[in-house]
């Protein structure tokens, strides 16, 4: 985002806030090719105490809340209107977060990550016990990313717990990639907006399950399926 465009934001966020003071959702601007404590400061203990953000990726805009709480991750379904047979995917700030999630860490996943995090492939792996039922499926498995973001990796190793990662739109609505679409669907609904401008866009990530032998590309997205052709070779 561009120093024009940004400036602009503030403006525009600063005026909001003074029409919906009466509305519990916060909206808070960010540069997300900066990394600013102060506001990362102020959004975690929202996180903390079970609330639901809306914040900015390198594809679209996705619903956050700590993995770990029932109450978050029922939050997200209830406002999304999400089958509740449909588990979420979560964003790490790094690779030491992933024994928090799985039950199995396939020794091929250290190649792939090498490959291709971060940026936009989600992995599934057979996640663990301690995670919310809902958080796996009826498959228990748990989709991780790694975010190109350094925006949202910061925010996430403040918090000290992955965040969900559903795109933070109403279920079946197209993937948002800009605030206002953001603020439509989820002001009132949500604690905080962060709005970080447009995102990107384009296709979502790639999801690659490797909680199977054959390793199957689930969904085709930003990495394409030819980058992951060396998979389909047999593996011990």
């Amino acid at each position: 985002m561009n120093s024009k465009a940004y400036s602009g934001l503030l403006v525009q966020a600063d005026l909001l806030m003074m029409i919906d003071m009466g509305i519990k959702t916060r909206e808070f601007l960010v540069d997300t090719e900066k990394i600013k404590m102060d506001i990362i400061e102020t959004i975690v203990p929202i996180l903390e105490k079970d609330g639901i953000i809306a914040y900015p990726t390198e594809t679209f805009y996705g619903l956050g809340g700590n993995i770990f709480s029932p109450e978050a991750v029922n939050k997200i379904y209830n406002i999304k209107g999400r089958d509740f047979s449909k588990p979420l995917s979560v964003v790490i700030a790094d690779t030491d977060m992933i024994p928090l999630l799985a039950s199995e860490i396939p020794g091929v996943l250290s190649e792939v990550a090498s490959r291709f995090w971060p940026g936009p492939l989600t992995v599934v792996l057979k996640a663990s016990a301690e995670l919310p039922r809902r958080m796996t499926g009826p498959k228990g498995t748990i989709g991780i990313r790694l975010p190109a973001s350094p925006w949202v990796r910061a925010l996430v190793r403040r918090a000290g717990f992955p965040l969900t990662a559903t795109s933070a739109n109403l279920s079946g609505e197209k993937n948002p990639d800009d605030p206002e679409s953001v603020r439509r669907d989820f002001w009132g609904k949500i604690d905080a907006l962060v709005n970080g401008g447009r995102t990107p866009g384009g296709k979502p990530s790639t999801v690659l399950d490797l909680s199977l032998p054959d390793a199957p590309i689930l969904r085709e997205g930003a990495v394409p399926a030819s980058d992951l052709a060396w998979l389909r070779k047999p593996r011990s």
